[in-house]
């Protein structure tokens, strides 16, 4: 199509001249356009671009230098080749024209042979600048996909191993996420020793909201418990929920009085048990829910993984046949 082709911008007020151009230069696969004077071209120049420019130097007004100088002072002309097109072919002309900014001359009487000549070079120059810029602008564009493409598989691959080490339900750490932690926790005491606490949480209760008002109520009730527990404990502490109503928290960094862990403990559990609005079947119910909670010292009440979780549960099982809302300290280990 035409207007793929590259354009030349043929200036001269000789309407005679421009014609005679016009007819040697579409043998060339361009697309010309005139202009009658300086102004004329320089208006051109803002709607069009231009491989090359034939630019007459005597002309009335504004002469061919003043013309290419203006091109030559503005960022989006002043790499569009001039050549300038004279009867005057002296090397005064010749001197001020490259001053001007044009990069060769042709005398008149044009030589169709010598502008063919000519002309084709800028062509192969202007198209060699295209297919460079189409290139830049695929691998640009290439590169923004590429940055897409890893920004998406990092999210993926994000949301992919928090669903491995979180619950699907609350958000909070699940088992695995939960032994790993307790376990660096472990392996953090035995470079620098900080007392930690494990504590077990078993919500009573929560059963009858279950049979009462079905899953879907339990699931809100189990995502309401879980934003208390955020709300009530350290950034640095471990919320994990271990599987149906019964979660851990891993208090790291913990004071060194086990009364002190357990009024931190109490501050929760009262926080836990205020009522809970659920919307259930499109009407609001309340309910109240009761916590059994054990709790384990490390290195007190085990000095593994294993046998402070044995110590805080035996404590935690202790508490709930003590009756609601119970807390226990677990028993010094026997290791």
């Amino acid at each position: 199509m035409s207007d793929n082709l590259p354009k030349i911008l043929v200036v001269d007020d000789s309407l005679a001249n421009r014609v005679a151009l016009r007819h040697l230069l579409v043998k060339l696969s361009v697309q010309v356009v005139e202009a009658g004077g300086g102004s004329e071209a320089l208006a051109a120049c803002l709607d069009h671009e231009f491989a090359l420019i034939l630019l007459d130097v005597n002309m009335p007004g504004m002469d061919g230098f003043e013309v290419a100088a203006h091109l030559g002072a503005e960022p989006s002309t002043r790499d569009i080749p001039v050549i300038f097109v004279t009867a005057a072919y002296s090397d005064l002309n010749q001197l001020q024209g490259y001053g001007s900014g044009a990069v060769d001359y042709i005398a008149k009487p044009i030589n169709e042979a010598i502008l063919s000549s000519k002309v084709k070079i800028f062509l192969e120059l202007y198209n060699s600048k295209v297919q460079l810029k189409n290139a830049l602008e695929q691998l640009y564009e290439r590169n923004r996909e590429l940055r897409i493409e890893v920004a998406e598989r990092q999210r993926a691959e994000e949301a992919a191993r928090h669903r491995a080490t979180h619950d699907s339900l609350t958000g909070l750490a699940n088992r695995a996420l939960f032994m790993d932690r307790l376990q660096g926790a472990i392996e953090r005491y035995r470079r620098r020793p900080l007392a930690f606490a494990l504590a077990y949480l078993d919500i009573d209760k929560f059963k009858p909201v279950n049979d009462q008002y079905g899953h879907a109520a339990g699931d809100q009730l189990l995502i309401a418990i879980a934003g208390r527990m955020r709300e009530n404990t350290r950034g640095s502490d471990t919320i994990a929920r271990l599987g149906g109503d019964e979660f851990a928290l891993i208090m790291e960094d913990a004071p060194d009085s086990a009364l002190v862990v357990q009024r931190l403990i109490e501050t929760l559990c009262k926080a836990l048990q205020q009522p809970y609005d659920l919307l259930v079947d499109g009407r609001q119910i309340t309910v109240e829910i009761g916590t059994s909670v054990g709790i384990a010292l490390f290195p007190q009440h085990g000095k593994t993984s294993d046998s402070l979780i044995q110590s805080a549960d035996n404590a935690m099982y202790a508490a709930k046949r003590s009756g609601s809302n119970g807390l226990l300290l677990a028993l010094p280990s026997a290791e």
